[in-house]
């Protein structure tokens, strides 16, 4: 075998490792028409936007799309490549038909035209309805007009073409368990208040850090993810470096490996295989971009409403430098997309213990949602508290309804119409120090604030007892102290007898702020939050 043929071999097995290759390298190899991977039976249609569908053919053959009264026809390019562009539509509870006709003719049914939501992140967002103790939600899933395209996962080393091969579903009981527990009590609020088909379009791996997500201009061009993308470069000059000698390792294997084939005898052990580092699984594994790549790159042509996140834990322990890489990841998705799409992502819930230290502790959680608070600085953003909803033994809480029905409000409120709805709980926005007591000014107070008990997955209510808690006042000493709290019209008024002169505040600032408890009277928790720099 020629050094030629063996390179070739060794991009097969690199290739081979991750299933989603596999299946685009197959697809492009057929002479039949087909659409990309992301179209299917039951799949929603972005309304109002002019509609891409693209696929693959043969080259220069003629490919014609009909849809809705519509007919489309473009030429496939040298590489197969096919597209053409529908005229923007508005939202339709019509099931419908598309067809693509080339040298043979694709049919897929069941379509509707109303908003696709990119639900993206790691295993939060991954988490299915079925493992969220939701039995009577999933048998009285009867909703015809949102639909799901199931769970898939693809690290690839460079921005492919297309996804792994997943179907859309109609929520039903029987399919609702493997939706996105997040993902469908979005759509199903979002749904029953517009009235628009929702297409939920999945696209999480778990386990899996930010970086992940992001495309390589978000390293490019950010100054601040540039060391980001250097560790992924040096991965991969590594990784060439590697290949001579594993290229002279398999032409040595060769003929003891044909020679035992030819005579039937065993088989020797082949040399180990090189592998890109975005898909070894091994020691040299550098996850950077490598789901952008295989997972949001194919889907950049597919027209979406917007996105929502669920993301974080797998960063845990960073501050300001989670917010200049979310900056980056949503500004060049949005980019890339071509569209200035609201993006709506999940502050993290509570976890673990709770502590008695008035500072908050180490460097842990309470960091990144200070980050995640920060990221409402970039426009079309938008929040949902978390942190009254988490499960201290569980890095998985089982109540995603809250969370998805928290996201919904910002949509419906910013994306449907619904201008008046308060969709957000009290957010920090100033402070003003008078003598011995600081007082904290809000947005999003709503009909005003409250003392809240929350109490699994009712809406909070009006404590009995009001007593503010979880709120740690500091002087100029840096030395923090559990503080009084208490309401003052729609603002709070911080303060201790320990601390004469105090400078910052911080409230429900801990890995778990167990307790923590302000809200508005539209049951919404305050988000956690710090005044200092400390």
């Amino acid at each position: 075998m020629s050094l030629t043929e063996n390179l070739r071999f060794f991009s097969h097995a690199c290739v081979a490792v991750t299933i989603c290759l596999v299946g685009l390298g197959n697809s492009l190899l057929r002479a039949d028409v087909r659409l990309h991977n992301v179209f299917g039976n039951h799949m929603v249609l972005q309304r109002d936007r002019p509609l891409r569908v693209w696929g693959w053919a043969d080259a220069g053959e003629n490919v014609t799309v009909r849809f809705a009264g519509q007919s489309v026809s473009g030429v496939a390019d040298r590489q197969g490549a096919w597209s053409v562009l529908l005229a923007p539509m508005e939202a339709s509870t019509l099931p419908r038909e598309l067809s693509v006709t080339g040298k043979n003719v694709l049919t897929i049914t069941d379509i509707l035209v109303g908003d696709v939501w990119l639900c993206s992140g790691q295993s939060n967002m991954a988490f299915g309805l079925g493992g969220c103790d939701a039995e009577a939600d999933i048998k009285a899933a009867d909703m015809p007009m949102v639909r799901y395209r199931a769970y898939f996962e693809c690290f690839a080393p460079k921005p492919q073409a297309d996804v792994s091969a997943a179907p859309w579903h109609r929520v039903t009981p029987a399919s609702a368990a493997g939706c996105s527990g997040v993902a469908f009590y979005f759509g199903r609020k979002v749904n029953r208040e517009s009235g628009v088909p929702i297409g939920l379009l999945e696209s999480t791996v778990g386990g899996t850090e930010i970086e992940c997500w992001m495309p390589p201009e978000a390293f490019r061009d950010y100054p601040a993810c540039a060391d980001i993308g250097e560790r992924l470069k040096e991965a991969v000059e590594q990784y060439r470096r590697s290949l001579p000698a594993a290229v002279e390792a398999v032409e040595q294997w060769l003929p003891s490996a044909k020679k035992a084939l030819a005579e039937k005898k065993e088989f020797p052990m082949p040399p180990r295989i090189p592998l890109h580092p975005n898909i070894d699984r091994g020691g040299h594994w550098v996850r950077i971009q490598s789901l952008y790549n295989g997972m949001i790159h194919p889907l950049t042509p597919l027209a979406i409403k917007g996105a929502i996140w669920y993301q974080g834990e797998s960063n845990g322990g960073e501050g300001d430098s989670y917010f200049q890489k979310k900056r980056a990841m949503i500004e060049t998705w949005r980019r890339l997309w071509g569209s200035d799409f609201p993006f709506y992502f999940v502050q993290l819930a509570n976890w673990r213990e709770p502590n008695d230290d008035p500072s908050g502790g180490g460097q842990e959680w309470q960091y990144l949602r200070m980050a995640q608070l920060k990221c409402l600085e970039l426009p079309k953003t938008g929040m949902a508290v978390a942190v009254d909803v988490g499960d201290a033994s569980d890095i998985h809480p089982k109540n995603k309804q809250d969370v998805g029905e928290r996201l919904a409000l910002w949509a419906l409120a910013k994306d449907y119409g619904e201008k008046e709805l308060v969709h957000s709980g009290p957010l920090y926005r100033r402070m003003s120090v008078e003598e011995d007591r600081i007082r904290i000014h809000f947005d999003h107070v709503g009909t005003g604030l409250m003392v809240g008990v929350k109490e699994g997955r009712h809406p909070a209510i009006e404590a009995k007892s009001p007593k503010l808690a979880r709120f740690a006042i500091a002087g100029r000493d840096q030395q923090w102290d559990w503080a009084d709290a208490i309401i003052d019209g729609d603002t709070v008024i911080v303060s201790s007898p320990k601390v004469r002169e105090p400078v910052a505040v911080r409230y429900a600032f801990s890995m778990n702020p167990e307790g923590c408890n302000l809200y508005n009277k539209e049951g919404l928790p305050a988000s956690p939050f710090r005044t200092d720099s400390w």
